[in-house]
């Protein structure tokens, strides 16, 4: 039996997967097994006594995501949820600085108001859904503080145009840069389209690339969250691929297997490579079910249809169809303040007041109405719905993102049955006098 070290020395590097090292690894690839031994692919067969090994559909994955961002981010990481993708882009980020300066003062991250990034104490840090983070509060991390979203349906003034949006919203970032000192902070995080928190809301033309200017002025990293609107929801691989503004880090999970298995990954941008590599050239995480065979292979083979199927180009184009569809049904009804989104990702905010944007009651419970009345018989149409939009507390939406295999019909059908849901919701609170 050769020595571990012997078998290193079989094994060709593969360069897109980052796990644990950024250098290209050396580690054992197995290709079958049977009890104890684990055979490898040049037919060598090796007692295991460690866990030790990696699989080649982890490379593969990794290359697959690599790709495609087209080469403009370097590695993947691969996790298991979206929570840990974003706790460990969080780590990495902080790590990045450590490793080029072990005295690096920047421990500081800068999030939005009404944002969600995921249940670990980390994340729920960085998250300001004040619903669902209240009940934390005293054991949360207080280096964190949070800045205005870029959320035009309530936040763009009368007269003013997009490019002076953007432009506050960047003084507004600058200003809390200043505030901290940028030499203590380490990353700004945002989605740059959100999701559940405000209700698929999109970066402006410009915005994008106004916070990462920003960020990099000053030394920082720009951590995108695409948990959610990555990976072919929005109509393109990547959300950020709408403006072609790169981030340093970014989080991708919910879209990977589609359901059929539980993984995530953080991409990386080669300038955090190069920064690891000037020092210990690790990542300082790991977990217990990283790079888990059976989710990797669930997830390579949904990316092959997706891409075989072009079904990221059937997201964009039926997104079309489907908003089109969305305002034209909504368009008139006096409770419905915004139909916003695009691709397979798009929301239906409802108000007490058109003109002023106040949000209906929370005692209405309209959000849950509607999800369960879509359920009952004769209605048959499963509605994701959520609350707090307004202002982290109140706000009913609740958004339609169908599969991105959907059809001109199926979107039809789509709206057609929301529609009826939501008169039904509003006939029954009317008649009871609440609104």
């Amino acid at each position: 039996m050769g020595s571990l070290a012997v078998v290193d020395e079989l094994v060709p590097a593969k360069n897109s997967l980052f796990y644990q090292s950024v250098c290209p690894s050396s580690a054992p690839t197995v290709e079958s097994a049977d009890g104890l031994y684990f055979t490898l692919k040049n037919g060598q067969k090796i007692l295991d006594s460690t866990g030790y090994f990696q699989n080649d559909p982890s490379h593969e994955l990794a290359d697959i995501l690599v790709k495609s961002t087209n080469g403009q981010l370097s590695r993947a990481c691969l996790l298991g949820s979206g929570s840990e993708a974003v706790e460990g882009a969080m780590k990495l980020a902080r790590q990045y600085f450590l490793e080029k300066d072990l005295k690096a003062s920047r421990t500081r991250f800068i999030a939005r108001e009404s944002s969600w990034h995921g249940c670990t104490l980390g994340t729920l840090a960085v998250s300001n859904l004040k619903a669902r983070k209240q009940p934390f509060m005293d054991v949360l991390a207080d280096n964190v503080s949070h800045v205005s979203p870029c959320h035009p349906y309530r936040e763009l003034e009368r007269g003013e145009s997009v490019e002076e949006y953007v432009e506050r919203l960047s003084f507004e970032l600058e200003g809390e840069f200043q505030r901290l000192g940028p030499e203590n902070v380490c990353a700004f995080i945002l989605e740059p389209m959100v999701g559940t928190a405000l209700g698929c809301v999109m970066a402006l033309p410009g915005y994008l690339q106004a916070m990462k200017d920003v960020c990099h002025r000053h030394g920082a990293l720009i951590i995108f969250d695409e948990v959610m609107c990555g990976l072919g929801r929005t109509g393109y691989m990547h959300a950020w691929q709408h403006d072609n503004v790169v981030p340093d880090i970014q989080a991708v999970g919910k879209g990977l297997a589609a359901g059929y298995g539980t993984v995530s990954a953080i991409l990386i941008h080669e300038r955090v490579v190069e920064g690891l590599k000037q020092g210990s050239a690790s990542f300082q995480h790991g977990q217990t079910y990283q790079c888990h065979p059976l989710n990797v292979i669930a997830a390579v083979e949904v990316q092959r249809i997706i891409k075989e199927k072009h079904l990221v180009r059937n997201a964009r184009l039926m997104g079309i169809v489907f908003g089109h569809l969305l305002r034209q049904a909504f368009k008139d009804h006096p409770h419905v303040g915004d139909v916003r989104g695009r691709g397979m990702f798009w929301c239906i905010e409802f108000v007490a007041d058109k003109t002023t944007k106040a949000p209906l009651g929370p005692s209405l419970n309209l959000a849950r109405r509607m999800r369960l009345r879509g359920l009952e018989k004769g209605y048959d149409v499963c509605l994701f719905s959520s609350t707090g939009c307004a202002d982290g507390w109140n706000g009913d939406h609740f958004l339609p993102a169908p599969p991105f295999i959907v059809t001109p019909t199926d979107v039809e059908e789509i709206v057609s049955r929301a529609k009826r849901v939501v008169d039904s919701v509003f006939d029954e609170v009317r008649a009871k006098g609440r609104i």
